[in-house]
């Protein structure tokens, strides 16, 4: 397998892989891509009995209530059929684990206010919805949130 990188400064940034077939190496590899770049496109969301579409980047965080597996935009609230350990498997580099029962999108978050005692609150901009990271989880945050912050 060769490996190739072209520099174009008028070019939009595009990981493109030939392929003679799609193996399970292959298909490895584009998950490996996709998580590095911190995309994992659209995922299936269901309210009531419609099915969305949903990208992503619009999903705040995404939590367990009851037996279900909840996705909270910024105004909507959907389910998914997926436990939390599935999501994390698809979901790309921009979600992180932040408690046993919630993943968060990195690049949606705004504020954290720190709580010494019990569990710091994530806020989200332009909305009212928070979440709780607990302290297990804080320290894995904060060092994500750095390497976003210095491109690493």
């Amino acid at each position: 397998m060769k490996l190739r990188m072209e520099v174009d400064p008028e070019a939009e940034e595009e990981l493109v892989l030939y392929c003679r077939e799609i193996t399970p190496d292959i298909m490895k590899l584009q998950q490996i891509l996709a998580k590095a770049v911190g995309r994992a496109g659209q995922i299936i969301l269901y309210k009531e009995n419609t099915e969305y579409y949903m990208e992503t980047e619009k999903i705040l965080f995404f939590e367990t209530e009851g037996t279900q597996v909840l996705a909270h935009t910024e105004t909507e609230l959907f389910e998914t059929h997926k436990k939390l350990y599935e999501l994390e498997e698809v979901l790309g580099g921009s979600f992180l684990r932040i408690s046993k029962s919630a993943i968060v999108n990195l690049n949606r978050i705004y504020a954290i206010q720190r709580s010494l005692t019990a569990s710091s609150e994530i806020a989200f901009q332009g909305t009212h919805k928070r979440i709780y990271v607990s302290r297990a989880y804080y320290k894995a945050l904060k060092e994500k949130l750095e390497e976003k912050r210095l491109g690493i």
